[in-house]
């Protein structure tokens, strides 16, 4: 973006004990591998900030599709087993339209997202509660009628 232009920037919230960040991405591609990367187990959001800054997001979905752990490992602070067990939990997560790059409907470019399921669990489990307990949780809110993120994760949170 430049001065004076408008853009859009895709922002993820992140809350913890003693900590509150504010993550920026210019796609939703980005925030979606971005949220990916942070769901592996040993990977934070340094190190998927770090991934995301050295490699365009289609080169990570490739290089997961391929299992390609040279690649990722040549990302500084990702060591091999990192790397292994990145590709390991998201190999089967990574869709073809992704690998792709995206595809272009009406003149503006569909991005595959996160389900709103996804975004609450995600930001349930920001808040410190594990992804089975904040999975049952947003299963629970939809049952009693939730519809949107805002409404999941309120109903979500009454609940636990």
């Amino acid at each position: 973006m430049r001065p004076g232009e408008d853009g859009e920037v895709y922002t993820y919230l992140r809350i913890s004990e003693d900590d509150i960040t504010l993550f920026g991405f210019a796609d939703m591609q980005e925030k979606s591998l971005f949220l990916r990367l942070t769901s592996v187990q040993g990977v934070g959001a340094k190190s998927a900030i770090g991934i995301l800054s050295s490699m365009r997001p289609s080169d990570v979905s490739e290089a997961i599709a391929t299992a390609d752990t040279k690649r990722l490992s040549a990302v500084k602070g990702i060591g091999k087993k990192t790397a292994e067990r990145i590709i390991l939990e998201l190999h089967g997560k990574i869709s073809a339209d992704e690998l792709l790059g995206s595809e272009t409907v009406g003149g503006r470019i569909s991005v595959p997202t996160m389900s709103e399921d996804d975004d609450a669990v995600s930001a349930l489990m920001g808040l410190g509660f594990t992804k089975q307990e904040s999975a049952q949780a947003v299963s629970r809110a939809k049952s009693l009628g939730a519809k949107t993120v805002e409404e999941i994760i309120s109903t979500a949170l009454r609940g636990m």
